[in-house]
């Protein structure tokens, strides 16, 4: 797999984006900033994956912290992190490895990570046929739709590989299709596998074109999978901003902890209208079996080495970047106290 350049990376244009919404703050009970500060997320993408953020929205969380929120969809990690990188957003919700390509980069006012949401991967493997005793060794000599080259996505799918002892050059993955895009060409006939994000692959299921025979998230461990950023500069003229938003995100964690999938669903069900509640539900427990999200917004250090680790293995970073300098964790810890 070739390596992104890494000074270009955050360069790529901010491509077309989708507003979900934009709820209207209100005082906040816990003692933060009222009359509703702006802030702008801007979102990797809009999925069932990132199920606490959306319970701390339509449970007004955001709101009680004096939050006015407008949520983007950035349907990629290169165009969240440009977003953020020029102001189009406040905070990013992406993949940490974007931070470590601009840091890597040389930019001044790089991104920092504040608060990580998900701790495992929330991908999963789909064949054209249901596979009962289902081995990774399988996909050698097979044709797999995968993800971007130095996306998260298609890191994991190639760390699983090398865990497994495939060299990823062993697999033939097409890495050449859209975000977003890979379950309809897998339903038009390519690929014999296909690596797929919910909704899509319980959508395959449902149609008959497809079946899951592994989870990516299970089978890689605990991974430090996406998590909240904004520029150094954001985070220092901002801190009780940050906090109040941080604050809002722990809300929805603890949700998520203390609540059963078929509540969970039905919290974050206008988030996603078009998906029928059983499926939803359906997804919301396939996520919350396989222990997806962390019980706090704390990035450790060892979830960060492994993060290096896994970037190193792809051949996308050269030398390693200072956790001290990429994770922040005062907003996190104050949050989960």
């Amino acid at each position: 797999m070739k390596g992104m350049n890494l000074k270009k990376a955050g360069a790529v244009c901010l491509g077309v984006l989708t507003l979900f919404g934009a709820l209207t703050g209100c005082g906040s009970k816990n003692g933060s900033q009222e009359g509703g500060q702006e802030v702008v997320l801007n979102e990797v993408a809009h999925s069932i994956f990132y199920a606490p953020m959306y319970v701390a929205i339509e449970e007004g969380y955001f709101e009680d912290e004096g939050i006015t929120l407008t949520l983007v969809t950035g349907f990629g990690a290169d165009k969240t992190m440009t977003a953020v990188l020029t102001g189009e957003a406040d905070i990013g919700f992406m993949g940490s490895e974007s931070t470590v390509y601009t840091y890597a980069g040389g930019t001044d006012d790089y991104v920092v990570n504040f608060a990580q949401l998900t701790q495992r991967a929330g991908n999963f493997l789909v064949a054209r046929e249901p596979i009962d005793n289902f081995s990774w060794k399988m996909l050698i000599g097979k044709d797999v739709l995968g993800g971007r080259a130095g996306g998260m996505p298609e890191m994991v799918f190639e760390y699983i590989l090398e865990m497994n002892g495939i060299d990823p050059t062993e697999v033939n993955i097409d890495q050449s299709i859209d975000f977003g895009s890979t379950a309809a060409a897998f339903s038009g006939g390519q690929g014999e596998f296909t690596v797929e994000f919910e909704p899509h692959a319980t959508s395959l299921e449902l149609q008959g074109q497809g079946y899951v025979v592994a989870s990516l998230g299970e089978d890689s461990g605990y991974v430090p999978y996406t998590a909240f950023s904004a520029k150094k500069s954001y985070l220092e003229k901002n801190k009780d901003t940050v906090q109040a938003f941080t604050n809002a995100l722990q809300r929805g964690m603890d949700y998520v902890q203390s609540h059963s999938p078929e509540e969970i669903a039905d919290v974050i069900a206008p988030q996603f209208a078009e998906t029928d509640l059983e499926t939803l539900t359906k997804i919301v427990a396939r996520y919350y079996e396989q222990d997806t999200w962390k019980e706090n917004l704390i990035f450790e250090k060892s979830s960060f080495d492994l993060l290096q680790n896994i970037l190193e293995d792809a051949g996308e970073l050269e030398n390693r970047v200072p956790y001290e300098d990429l994770v922040n964790t005062e907003f996190a810890k104050e949050a989960a106290r």
